[in-house]
């Protein structure tokens, strides 16, 4: 008599036991990858297929141009200082924005003195600091906006009046109407948006790093800046990479702060004029919305390209702990 199981028939009952298994997988997420594919996925190739199109955006007449809108971007003068400033903010903003967000997030945990039986601890106050600086992700982008070209004001604004009072009078300017000047205070308020953010969430990163670590690295003579560079920043990597992408993405998508703070919507003249800005101007003012989605179509390959690249080149071990 054969034996009950043979070495076949388990393989067998194990690929059927793996196929069901996947089978209530596919099914159970079925209903929600249609519902995505639908509402988030589609879009993306409706963009694409308008791009293609001399569409206006004001009525449902349109004929297929082809790759003229591309071409045409190729010589569009106003195109590119757009797609310049963006890349500036894409670069300088997580830049400035994440190292601030780290030292003060480092500062808030390791900045204090050594309390009994602890070899690190945080400044007194932390959690009232954190909130503090936390205080703008509560604004609106529109609030924000209109408090900042407030004090921005040659006139009115407190930052003018501050460097009277402070008889700097030679420092003080039209800082949102000088081509020189337009940009970074654009970019002075968009780091300030949320710097909070990451000192909160770098915080976080940094207090689920065991003590036992910390202490090792201070018996063994290690300073606070090589604590920080040698121990803290490694730990958390994957953190700041995320970060790093999240920033990055944020600054190209700066339509609402120029549009708010800047004269108009990108002035004095395209100073401060950026991607998403332009191509609410194509669409909206121009009545040409198939120029304006294949600028949309350009600025999604930039932010795919830069996460790919951001995520290329930060790629690394992962440390356990």
């Amino acid at each position: 008599m054969p034996p009950r199981f043979t070495p076949e028939k388990v393989r067998n009952d194990r690929r059927y036991r793996t196929l069901d298994k996947y089978r209530f997988v596919c099914w159970f997420l079925l209903l929600p990858i249609v519902i995505y594919a639908i509402f988030v996925v589609s879009p993306f190739f409706q963009a694409f297929y308008y791009s293609l199109t001399d569409w206006t955006g004001f009525s449902s007449d349109f004929a297929f141009v082809g790759a003229d809108n591309y071409v045409r971007l190729l010589e569009d003068s106003s195109f590119w200082a757009s797609l310049r400033h963006s890349l500036l903010l894409l670069v300088v903003a997580p830049l400035v924005t994440l190292g601030l967000g780290l030292f003060f997030a480092f500062m808030l945990q390791a900045g204090g003195r050594h309390k009994k039986n602890e070899a690190i601890s945080g400044v007194r106050g932390a959690k009232l600091y954190k909130n503090v600086y936390f205080f703008p992700q509560v604004l609106s982008v529109a609030i924000i906006g209109v408090v900042w070209g407030a004090m921005y004001d040659p006139i009115t604004g407190p930052i003018n009046e501050v460097l009277r009072l402070a008889g700097l009078d030679f420092l003080t300017r039209s800082w949102l109407a000088d081509p020189k000047f337009a940009l970074s205070c654009v970019l002075f308020v968009l780091c300030w948006m949320f710097i909070g953010f990451y000192v909160v969430l770098f915080s976080a990163a940094m207090g689920a790093i065991p003590k036992d670590i910390y202490e090792a690295a201070l018996l063994d003579g290690a300073s606070r800046p090589a604590t920080f560079f040698r121990v803290t920043l490694p730990l958390i990597w994957d953190t700041v990479q995320t970060g790093w992408i999240y920033m990055g993405i944020q600054a190209l998508d700066s339509f609402a702060i120029v549009h708010i703070m800047t004269i108009n919507r990108g002035g004095p003249g395209e100073s401060t004029l950026v991607t998403p800005v332009y191509l609410y101007k194509k669409a909206f003012d121009s009545g040409q919305a198939g120029y304006a989605t294949a600028i949309g179509v350009v600025l999604l390959l930039v932010t795919m390209v830069f996460a790919a690249i951001m995520m290329l080149l930060n790629r690394r071990d992962r440390i356990e702990y």
